[in-house]
């Protein structure tokens, strides 16, 4: 069993080595997927997870010292925020009938880990591919729901979607009104993207997976894999970032390096 104690000391231990500062942190607690080999450390605070973090130089020592296949740390106040957040959901789920994202929300309620039962895939809806459009679509099939992809003509090339002419900042910023339209008139009643809210209902249901769940970027990498639109407006992605990082659904150095890739471009 890793103790919080054995985790600061090679903290400690690898930052001496590398010439970084030794700073004061603390390790409130360790979970450890056995099953998955996974290292979960929960910091104190912010300043905590970055010392342990060490720009990534630190954590990924770390994980080759403990012979794992992946060490992520969060704070205390990430899994409050994300607490918080999923008891609001799971009123609504229940408020509109949305029985089978229960058991997801419940799963997520004791993470880390993360253990999500099987959904049965027996309900009709639409995602309409925005940045994470990857993730859009492992949650649809996470969530048992036989979703219809649409998406803003050329934004994704590689994935398979029904193009539609629509501005290119709603590959950032969906329009609810349109989308609302959209599900009546292809008779469905839920519709995913990353909509500015985690969930709301107005005649359909409209919800952002990763506002529901509050599940940040950095884990959507790891559970889906990343998408980039191939066409966009470079400021539209900067406002995307900024709202993101904002939220803190987005780690800064991740929204820094998307906004380079963006601007090369």
């Amino acid at each position: 069993m890793i103790t919080p104690e054995e985790v600061k000391e090679l903290v400690i231990e690898i930052r001496k080595e590398h010439g970084l500062p030794i700073s004061p942190f603390e390790i409130d607690e360790i979970r450890f997927d056995e099953e998955e080999e996974k290292l979960f450390i929960i910091a104190h605070d912010r300043t905590d997870k970055s010392v342990i973090i060490g720009s990534s130089l630190v954590i990924g020592k770390l994980k080759e010292m403990l012979g794992v296949k992946l060490v992520s740390v969060y704070t205390k106040l990430d899994l409050e925020l994300k607490r918080m957040q999923l008891e609001k959901s799971l009123e609504f789920a229940e408020e509109h009938g949305l029985e089978f994202l229960i058991p997801i929300i419940e799963a997520e309620l004791n993470f880390p880990p993360r253990k999500w039962p099987k959904v049965p895939g027996n309900r009709e809806g639409i995602v309409f591919l925005t940045f994470n459009a990857v993730a859009l679509l492992e949650f649809a099939k996470a969530f048992g729901i036989n979703a219809e992809a649409y998406g803003v003509r050329y934004s994704f090339p590689k994935l398979p979607f029904n193009p539609l002419d629509r501005p290119w900042r709603e590959i950032f910023f969906p329009n609810e009104d349109f989308l609302k339209r959209l599900a009546k008139e292809s008779g469905t009643e839920i519709v995913l993207s990353e909509f500015e809210f985690p969930a709301k209902y107005d005649d359909v249901v409209m919800l952002n997976p990763i506002r529901f769940l509050r599940i940040g970027y950095f884990e959507l990498k790891y559970l889906f894999g990343e998408s980039r639109p191939a066409v966009f407006n470079k400021h539209d992605l900067l406002d995307y970032v900024v709202e993101m990082v904002g939220e803190g659904l987005m780690e800064a150095t991740d929204g820094a390096r998307i906004i380079r890739w963006g601007w090369k471009r």
